[in-house]
């Protein structure tokens, strides 16, 4: 068995494992070599360090009014929060607007000098970690390490402290008896420096203290000074470009700050005591539109002058039920305003109604005796209690004008015990018209309501459709209008794909729609047009089911150009509002994804690489990318195409007869899936790359279907039969490992997370023969106690009068179990409950199975683990399964 990889090939090599030419997923060439990049050795300890290699790539990016500035939020790698950032495309710079020296202008030295400690304190603590896995991994290799050097610092520090605290507390005492005499100590204020719990616990002297109580204190303090997301430096919520000039506001922790292009610093605008979220500029660029928590205001940007344009909300009929406004959007041309509220639910009697759902309780034993926090749970049998919602068009008011008395709203939803959903408001260029969408899922019924400015019309329903989106899709789409306003732009799935279709909005036209593209691929994400309206760019997974690109579709014949290069996939697209500029964070398995600034119009050379703005991830992955896997497919039993990916080892050959894991999900995740080209997911593919190149294991991840992005057919596979689609593909992709990878077809391994925790175990009782072992990962295994939200739109109709999902447990069928299985879980898990996990394993122990389950548990992790149980030492654990199920990867 070949233990390291030994050679280095071209990156040539990379373009064919990871591109694909057409749509089609054609197979791979069996013999193809392993595609190997580097000679190094890895361990665990380097490849799960305690801090990622990866960072945060940018988010919200948005162009200017002229083009020439993109703006975006982000920071560099191991730096927290998102600051704004704003690229010059014209000279080629790019300039940091905000950062923590920057905020000194309106935060305080107390809360910045914090922030700085806490990061300290965070770096310590990875570094520490780091050291204390590569000392253990040491010792069990059998080297002499002193294991307890931390321990003993820790509590060396500690006594210092308590030291401290005593002298803080004997001074206090001796100042107060100077001042006061012989007068109870409790009488008196805590002296300056003093805590009030210092003040009443009597200091201890550590010399007095045995070693469990100075443990103890230990423990109480690290709870104590335990990182939270709000102690360290948070960055930049949001912002907003001006109508016309290059400028911008932007709100850091509720306050407005101002930016002008040209100028190195932004200068504070507004503060009011409220967290201010700016929406827009006026159309003129002389006022600003905000919204705090209840109301909508304009700030006169040459005074900062503050009117208020839209006070509170009330329903008209029932003055106690106040509506919040959750979503201010204002036309382009400044004249109108479209408010979304939401309205507690409220009984017969005025009271509130009680809130939907139920709380469940989770065991915490990390104290001397266990405690149980409450966490709120809404499943399938629960009734729902969705808050009121109320749609209000109104004008805004000129400058200087009272406002007008509320009017009705347009559109209402009763809420309640209803499964509904509702796009934002979109506003048309010219503000002629308003859209939104809505979706009722217990009716499959999705609508499109279009609207005129007037206060007081209701917006007419100009499209219906009966399940047009498909059952995993999490967000209704947002519509959109060409930048002329003479068309509506639709998402729908009529031909099984999301898509792009448009509706003429002119006078006497029908309400018909027509495509704007064609083809088995999903383009649900329209980022815009060129003015002219004869070019729309899009985001798709035309060509390659691994990767959305950037495409520029002329619409008068619906020819589609991509515009970025082949294999990067991309996310957060933005364009310019002229068509020039694209910009997306993009990237695949051999570049991380970065920040990439991209020509709106292909060059004739091709598709381009694009200017890269950033560098967020950690430039030591070099280090321990030691192999790349290479794409291929298969046709399951009725014709899919089922994609996966496949890391080779070194010296693999079609003959040889290698022990092999294979990876799954197998349900719907929003608008992913595992086999995407920038997908570096830590089982599937880091610990999946570490088994072919440290023990020469062959392992695959494979997208079944129920996945998502690949169009209805695989989307809606889980519907009222959760699990047995893609048990189907992955008995399919056992045969073609066996006929084509070089496996031994005694020693393939099943390993899944999540929904892959569910498909594994569903797979090894159903089709119990068809792997040797199986990983388990906190997987839902009652479908009837996971959250509604999910199972309602995944696994099949429900009915909220008895959990009807419960005919999907996988309880009954555990007692079919024949190979090892190991079933792992966050004993804290808020996601997918623990009590899933000890009820399965509750059921194979019934069934005699003790000799071939146990568990892995991390005892503070959530879903994800990252309690005790930190990556390194969950795929530590990982490891040494396989290896004891199946020994050397060739015997």
């Amino acid at each position: 068995m070949k233990q390291w990889i030994l050679n280095s090939l071209a990156l040539a090599t990379l373009a064919t494992g990871l591109g694909l030419s057409d749509g089609s997923q054609a197979q791979t060439t069996p013999a193809a070599v392993p595609v190997a990049v580097a000679n190094r050795p890895l361990t665990l300890e380097q490849l799960f360090r305690a801090e990622p290699y990866r960072g945060e790539a940018a988010k919200d990016l948005r162009f200017s009014a002229s083009g020439r500035y993109l703006a975006y939020l982000w920071n560099p790698f191991g730096e927290p929060g998102s600051d704004l950032y704003v690229h010059d495309i014209q000279t080629g710079k790019t300039l940091r607007v905000s950062s923590p020296t920057q905020m000194a202008v309106v935060e305080t030295p107390e809360s910045l000098e914090r922030y700085a400690a806490k990061l300290k304190q965070k770096r310590n603590e990875l570094a520490e970690r780091q050291s204390r896995e590569e000392a253990q991994a040491a010792y069990l290799r059998g080297e002499t390490v002193d294991l307890e050097q931390w321990e003993r610092q820790a509590l060396a520090e500690l006594k210092v402290e308590l030291a401290a605290r005593k002298q803080r507390e004997e001074a206090r005492k001796a100042a107060e008896k100077a001042t006061w005499g012989d007068a109870p100590a409790a009488a008196a204020e805590p002296a300056s420096g003093a805590s009030a719990p210092e003040a009443k616990k009597p200091a201890k002297d550590p010399k007095d203290m045995a070693l469990w109580e100075l443990r103890d204190e230990l423990k109480k303090k690290r709870e104590k000074e335990k990182l939270k997301p709000e102690d360290l430096y948070p960055g930049i919520s949001q912002f907003v470009w001006a109508t016309q000039r290059d400028e911008l506001v932007f709100s850091y922790r509720g306050q407005l700050l101002r930016w002008k292009a040209g100028t190195e610093r932004a200068e504070p605008l507004l503060s009011t005591g409220r967290s201010l979220k700016p929406v827009a500029y006026s159309p003129d660029d002389q006022h600003l539109i905000v919204q705090d928590d209840t109301r909508v205001l304009r700030v006169r940007l040459s005074t900062a002058g503050i009117e208020v344009i839209n006070r509170e909300l009330f329903n008209p009929d029932d003055e106690d039920r106040k509506f919040r406004i959750a979503q201010t959007t204002i036309s382009e041309d400044g004249r109108w305003m479209a408010l979304a509220a939401q309205a507690p639910l409220v009984g017969a009697d005025g009271k509130p109604a009680p809130k939907p759902g139920r709380q469940v309780e989770i065991m915490n034993y990390g104290e001397r005796f266990a405690t149980a926090k409450k966490v709120n749970r809404e499943v399938s049998d629960d009734k729902r209690g969705i808050e009121s919602l109320a749609i209000y068009i109104r004008p805004v008011p000129a400058v200087g004008q009272v406002p007008t008395r509320q009017p009705a709203p347009v559109f209402t939803h009763p809420g309640g015990d209803y499964w509904f959903e509702i796009s934002p408001v979109v506003w048309a260029r010219d503000g002629s018209h308003y859209v939104f969408t809505t979706f009722e899922r217990e009716k499959d019924l999705f609508r499109v309501y279009l609207g005129k400015p007037d206060a007081g019309a209701k917006p007419e329903m100009v499209l219906e459709r009966r399940a047009p989106i498909h059952h995993e899709l999490v967000n209704v789409m947002t519509p959109s209008f060409t930048p002329d306003s003479k068309q509506l732009v639709l998402i729908l799935a009529d031909n099984g794909w999301r898509q792009p279709y448009a509706m003429s909005l002119a006078a006497g036209a029908d309400r018909s729609v027509r495509p704007l593209v064609t083809g088995e691929f999903e383009a649900y994400q329209v980022l815009g047009f060129t003015p002219d309206v004869k070019t729309m760019f899009i985001v798709a997974n035309k060509d390659d089911y691994a990767s959305m690109n950037l495409w520029r579709v002329e619409l008068k014949d619906g020819r589609m150009t991509a515009l970025g290069r082949a294999p990067d996939y991309h996310r957060a697209a933005t364009v310019a509002k002229g068509g020039q500029w694209l910009a997306s964070v993009a990237g695949h398995w051999a570049e991380r994804p970065e920040l990439k600034l991209i020509k709106g119009q292909s060059a004739a050379s091709g598709p381009e690489a694009g200017r890269v703005l950033t560098q967020s991830h950690d430039p030591a992955w070099a280090q321990v990318d030691v192999l790349r896997p290479e794409r291929f497919s298969f046709k399951n039993r009725h014709g899919d195409t089922i994609p996966a990916y496949v890391f080779k080892p070194l010296g693999w050959a079609p003959t040889d007869k290698r022990a092999a894991i294979v990876y799954t999900y197998g349900g719907p995740l929003n608008d992913r899936h595992s086999v995407e080209t920038d997908s570096f997911q830590p089982t599937g593919y880091v610990f999946a790359m570490y088994m072919a190149a440290k023990h020469g294991y062959l392992t695959v991840t494979v997208d079944p279907r129920g996945h998502s992005n690949y169009g209805e057919k695989f989307a809606d596979a889980n519907w009222e039969k959760p699990g047995a689609p893609q048990a189907e593909d992955l008995e399919d992709l056992v045969a073609y490992m066996k006929a084509n990878l070089g496996v031994d077809g005694a020693r393939i391994g099943l390993n899944g997370w999540s929904f892959g925790g569910f498909q594994t175990q569903y797979t090894m009782y159903t089709k119990p023969d068809l792997f040797a072992a199986g990983i388990a990962g906190a997987g839902p295994t009652e479908w009837e106690n996971y959250n509604s939200w999910y199972s309602g739109r995944t696994i099949g109709k429900v009915d909220r009068s008895k959990p009807v999902l419960r005919k999907y447990s996988l309880l009954p069928l555990a007692k079919n179990l024949k190979k090892p299985l190991m079933l792992v879980h966050g004993m804290q898990d808020p996601n997918v409950l623990y009590q899933d996990t000890v009820n399965v394993y509750r059921a194979l122990l019934e069934s005699g199975k003790e000799g071939l389950v146990e568990l892995f548990l991390d005892p503070d992790g959530e879903h994800g683990l990252g309690g005790a149980v930190k990556p390194v030492g969950w795929h530590r654990k990982y490891e040494a399964f396989w290896l004891r199920q199946f020994g050397a990867a060739q015997k």
